[in-house]
């Protein structure tokens, strides 16, 4: 999955990656491969990404913002 993290000054990330896991409005929720398209906006809190070729996960801590997912690319728009 290509994953990109963009924040209002800058690009956050990009890259592949195995999951990621978001704070989303309703409770954390995690994305997988072939995840169904989905649009949700996201509280404050915690984004866990796990790298493709990495075994350790990357955290990003957001004030909120809105992800979407569509097929196999996830777009994440951060505050």
């Amino acid at each position: 999955m290509n994953l990109e993290i963009i924040a209002p000054d800058k690009k956050l990330f990009k890259g592949t990656v195995k999951l990621v896991q978001v704070p989303g409005s309703k409770g954390s929720f995690e994305i997988l491969k072939d995840h169904a398209p989905i649009i949700s906006t996201l509280e404050k809190g915690r984004i866990k990404i796990m790298e493709t070729d990495k075994t350790e996960p990357i955290f990003f801590e957001i004030n909120g913002g809105v992800i979407e997912v569509k097929k196999n690319e996830i777009i994440i728009l951060a505050k």
